[in-house]
């Protein structure tokens, strides 16, 4: 009886595992808020951890999950450069399959920020499909469950400082940004064959174009549009063409890298660096400039160049890039408290339920209660190495990728 016991406890791990889905760059909802429950808090990273499994190369990708099985990408160096695809068992950690899916030029590969790396791009699920995106080195879908290349993309432009946002799929269109250091676009590919259905050009009159903007999929007065983020501006396109439908200008922002988000008919942008805003869109009735005549409002303290934040109820959390976590009124933009971690944070933060997720360059997880009313420190975590990416959550599950490992803590029967 007790083996037939820990016969069934391990049958429904495997069916929790199997149910869960995080099939791109911030979860479910592509929104970084997550309901789950049981999820870890305090971690013993000596012992408490499910499974450790070793990632080999450099990638600060975020993993994505469906099936069962976990995706990532990374970049491995031996006597060239091999971008893969990796994919592993949510349940035990152990590798499915490897890919070898681009190899970059040594100009392709040399055009990297010190703290971005060539396989900074998350992948992205969709049905029995995983599609890795490389940025200027190339795009491909992959067979979620073999890994077998399906197609490859590859047009390669001017990168300044490496790649970084993520693809979305629309109706049978794949759309990434493609803002490298002489052109701001955004392509749209037929993922049925790879091959590029349109590419559209921001024409923006910015002194620096290049940008790494995830877009987000909204629906406005019944139609759905794709939000991307550029230097100097955001735009609402139409995922079918490419078509501008309506745009805010927001001056000389750029490298703008914190995906938007939606709530309740407004949208949420950062405008990049030198100095960066966000603003709050408003999209019903939006056509054309709309910048005069939408944006109800701009905030200007501590923003984040590069953490992509999160709107629950009437609060926006936000943690910027020096750290400095702060709550805004979701209606107003006026900024209610503010604390300070003292640590430097490239990763996108997780709100569960009312805790919110945060990892530092250096290696700490955080994880805080907040309300209106403040935040208070529930967990410091060591984990001795770098983190970048955004963790994969759901009940009684935290899986967190760190420099050279991916780990996964939780339940263990």
């Amino acid at each position: 009886m007790k083996r037939l016991r820990t016969g069934l406890l391990g049958l429904a791990l495997g069916l929790a595992v199997q149910g869960a889905e995080w099939p791109e760059f911030r979860g479910p909802d592509a929104q970084g808020v997550v309901e789950a429950k049981g999820v870890p808090v305090q971690l013993d990273l000596e012992k408490g951890y499910v499974w450790k499994a070793g990632i080999p190369g450099k990638g600060w990708s975020s993993p994505v999950m469906k099936d069962g099985l976990i995706v990532l990408t990374s970049a491995v160096k031996t006597d060239k450069v091999e971008l893969r695809a990796i994919a592993l068992e949510a349940k035990t950690g152990k590798p499915v399959w490897t890919k070898s899916v681009f190899q970059p030029t040594a100009e392709e590969a040399g055009t990297i920020h010190e703290k971005n790396s060539l396989a900074s791009s998350s992948p992205l699920i969709v049905g029995d499909t995983v599609f890795a995106h490389f940025g200027h080195m190339g795009t491909a879908a992959l067979s979620l469950k073999t890994g077998e290349i399906q197609w490859k993309y590859h047009d390669t432009y001017a990168s300044k400082h490496g790649n970084g946002g993520s693809p979305i799929l629309v109706d049978g269109v794949l759309i990434f940004s493609a803002d490298g250091e002489d052109e701001g676009l955004l392509r749209g590919l037929n993922t049925k064959t790879g091959k590029l259905k349109w590419e559209i050009n921001r024409e923006k009159e910015v002194r620096q174009k290049f940008s790494f903007g995830t877009p987000l999929l909204v629906e406005v007065d019944g139609e759905k549009v794709v939000v991307s983020q550029g230097s100097g501006m955001v735009g609402g396109y139409r995922p079918a063409d490419g078509k501008l439908l309506w745009w805010v200008n927001y001056g000389s922002g750029f490298s703008v890298v914190p995906r938007p988000v939606h709530s309740d008919g407004v949208v949420y942008v950062t405008t990049g660096f030198n100095v960066p805003k966000l603003l709050a869109i408003q999209l019903k009735g939006a056509k054309g400039d709309v910048t005069k005549s939408h944006v109800k409002w701009t905030a200007k303290r501590d923003i984040p160049k590069t953490p992509s934040f999160v709107v629950s109820g009437n609060e926006i959390y936000l943690v910027d890039d020096t750290g400095r976590m702060s709550c805004l009124d979701r209606e107003t933009g006026e900024r209610i408290w503010r604390e300070e971690l003292q640590r430097k944070v490239s990763c996108s933060v997780t709100l569960v339920g009312n805790k919110l997720y945060t990892y530092s360059e250096e290696g700490q997880g955080f994880v805080h209660k907040v309300s209106r009313e403040g935040a208070k420190e529930l967990a410091v975590n060591e984990f001795g190495e770098k983190v970048f990416s955004s963790p994969i959550i759901f009940d009684d599950t935290l899986i967190v990728r760190s420099e050279t490992a991916l780990w996964r803590f939780g339940k263990t029967e």
